[in-house]
């Protein structure tokens, strides 16, 4: 049984809640953080991401090397919430990594999580559905950051489209 989970949706459409609550009941987690508090404001998101967890999971904050922390922890979780994939492809984006990069990450952190006994939730942002971006920098991110997509929500057994708090299946068993 696949138990890699994708969770996508906007800004503000629940996605994060909705891991939290595919989370629920399970004793052991590890909530994987790609987020930096660079500005205050960020850092305000953050400790409100913080607080809403339960005090008894692990945090780490990984902002780049996804793959790395997920063979550093081992089998000692039994689910594992990385939020989020667009965050860890802007870290990546404005450290200077390329497409190329930056998807050869991906599909190793993939490697990795498919030999995960825990349950795996990745949230992401589903960037393609605005405008199109009127820089080569943003357009870069949205079109690495679909990608990233794509290539998760293949290998997942889940996929949420989460849109005002709702959650829609879109992969997996009804």
């Amino acid at each position: 049984m696949n138990k890699i989970i994708l969770i996508l949706g906007g800004a503000r459409s629940g996605k994060s809640a909705q891991a939290l609550s595919l989370a629920k009941g399970k004793k052991k987690v590890a909530f994987i953080a790609t987020g930096q508090g660079l500005d205050k404001e960020m850092r305000e998101r953050i400790l409100k991401h913080q607080a809403s967890r339960p005090k008894n999971w692990k945090t780490f904050e990984e902002p780049k090397e996804l793959a790395d922390l997920m063979t550093k922890i081992g089998d000692s979780f039994d689910c594992i919430i990385i939020d989020c994939l667009t965050l860890l492809v802007s870290n990546l984006i404005l450290s200077g990594k390329s497409q190329e990069q930056i998807l050869k990450k991906i599909e190793d952190l993939v490697v990795v999580l498919k030999k995960k006994k825990a349950k795996v939730i990745l949230v992401s942002n589903e960037v393609g559905l605005g405008i199109v971006p009127d820089n080569k920098l943003g357009r870069a991110f949205r079109d690495i950051a679909g990608r990233v997509n794509q290539t998760i929500a293949k290998e997942a057994g889940e996929v949420y489209f989460t849109i005002s708090g709702l959650p829609l299946k879109i992969k997996g068993e009804k």
